[in-house]
């Protein structure tokens, strides 16, 4: 398997690179002065959803993040059996991240705009057209790792929320969601520039 793309359950994270358009006012995730604690990091998840090493059995190298949408969870590889298993929310029935693709580009606190199929769909997200600036009010989150295939943006996203009681859920409009705290493990876990 090319440790750079993602099959119908498999994304992979090798080969993650930070451009500098994602970089604005750029620090170590780990200094988030505690954006991400308070009422909604204390927010209850089922418990089966709270990161936790886990054996595991695939064939993907270290490195690699598997996306099993069925299940609603995230593996990060770790080699020698395991994997760190993150609870996620996935996209609404029909609306999944499916097939291969690259993080292009990561981000913390990220912008978000809707797209203009969302707001086909959901006439509400107009109001956000002009796009929402990063923060705890920001459905993207703490951070956000940008799906690209080849050289397009896919627009989905594996990102943070403002609505973690959402996690196992199938809510999103096809990106993938984290707790804020787990998309800063990830953020901080997954190599940056490996091929």
């Amino acid at each position: 398997m090319d440790k750079n793309h993602v099959t119908r359950r498999v994304l992979v994270a090798g080969g993650l690179a930070l451009l500098a358009s994602g970089c604005q006012s750029w620090r170590p995730l780990g200094s988030l002065g505690g954006r991400t604690s308070g009422p909604i990091a204390g927010a209850r998840i089922d418990p089966r959803y709270r990161r936790q090493e886990v054996a595991y059995t695939g064939s993907e190298e270290p490195g690699t993040i598997v996306v099993d949408t069925t299940q609603r969870y995230l593996f990060l590889v770790q080699g020698g059996g395991s994997a760190i298993r993150y609870g996620i929310g996935i996209g609404e029935e029909g609306r999944t991240v499916k097939g291969r693709a690259t993080v292009g580009r990561k981000a913390e606190w990220p912008s978000w705009t809707p797209t203009e199929s969302m707001m086909r769909r959901k006439p509400q997200y107009r109001q956000y057209a002009g796009g929402v600036s990063g923060g705890l009010h920001n459905p993207l989150g703490a951070a956000a790792l940008y799906l690209y295939r080849g050289e397009e943006d896919s627009m989905f996203r594996l990102h943070g929320t403002n609505e973690p009681w959402t996690i196992g859920q199938a809510v999103s409009s096809g990106c993938v969601r984290l707790t804020n705290e787990d998309i800063v493990d990830l953020y901080n876990r997954a190599p940056v520039g490996t091929s």
